[in-house]
């Protein structure tokens, strides 16, 4: 799932140059009902946040290809 790029935008600017391996950034998601803690990785081509979703949580939350979902994430060690 691709974040939109005003969101990346945003998190770029709090962020600044703070990355982990492969300029990945710890995160926590909810999805619905669903939180869970992973990492988003810079999609340059897009100009976005590329936020990797696990099976479970797309069954839990009736997520197919190319919905488009309500996603809160919470940027974490900062």
């Amino acid at each position: 799932m691709s974040l939109p790029v005003e969101a990346s935008e945003e998190i770029q600017d709090v962020m600044g140059g703070a990355r982990r391996g492969f300029g990945s950034l710890r995160v926590q998601v909810t999805i619905g009902k669903t939180t869970w803690k992973t990492s988003i990785f810079p999609d340059s081509t897009r100009g976005s946040y590329v936020l990797p979703v696990k099976r479970a949580v797309r069954t839990a939350e009736s997520l197919s290809a190319g919905d488009v979902a309500n996603v809160a994430v919470e940027l974490l060690d900062m």
